[in-house]
Order: C-alpha cells, then sequence, then structure tokens
C-alpha cells in the first residue's frame, strides 16, 4: 500500500491523495521541492479547474503564485470517485 504524504476532500467531496512515490516523482522538478503546501493550497482554493480533453478522467488545478510569479498546476486524475495527483510544476499559462 503506498504511504500518503496527504488526503485532502476537494470541492465535490472527493478524496484527492499525494502518495511519496509521487512527490518523488514530482520534485524531479527542482522548484517544486519546497511546494507541498503549495500542491495542497492549489488543490483546496484553485484560480480555476480544467478537464481534461484527451483523458476526461484527469482534472487540472491552477493557482497564481507571486512568487515565482507563475501558476502551480496539478494534475489529478480520478478513478472510482477518488483522485491522485500524477503530478505538479509551474507554468506561465492557466492552460491545458
Amino acid at each position: 500500500m503506498a504511504v500518503e504524504l496527504f488526503r485532502i476532500t476537494d470541492r465535490s467531496g472527493r478524496i484527492i491523495r499525494l502518495t511519496q512515490s509521487q512527490w518523488r516523482h514530482i520534485c524531479e522538478h527542482p522548484e517544486m521541492v519546497s511546494a507541498v503546501e503549495g500542491v495542497r493550497e492549489t488543490l483546496e482554493h484553485p484560480d480555476k479547474i480544467l478537464k481534461g480533453v484527451v483523458d476526461p478522467q484527469v482534472h487540472y488545478y491552477f493557482r497564481h503564485y507571486k512568487l515565482p510569479g507563475k501558476f502551480l498546476l496539478v494534475a489529478v486524475k480520478y478513478l472510482n470517485g477518488n483522485g491522485f495527483i500524477v503530478t505538479a510544476f509551474y507554468t506561465t499559462k492557466m492552460a491545458i
């Protein structure tokens, strides 16, 4: 069983979880190493949520941060009513 760093409930009542394994993957982006609270905050208070075009089970959560002056994108895949974080990174656009 995967070890969870955190588990939250989204606006629609579905559970989203972040596992240590996925966090290691996310930290391959060096700017993300200290951003775990930003990931949580983006999921709890997104500026925008977009549904995936290629895979409608994936939702993209965006939140703008003044430092580094970019949007944090958190991709969540929903299966059987629960979500897991696929990846997260900073981007200059609120689009997929």
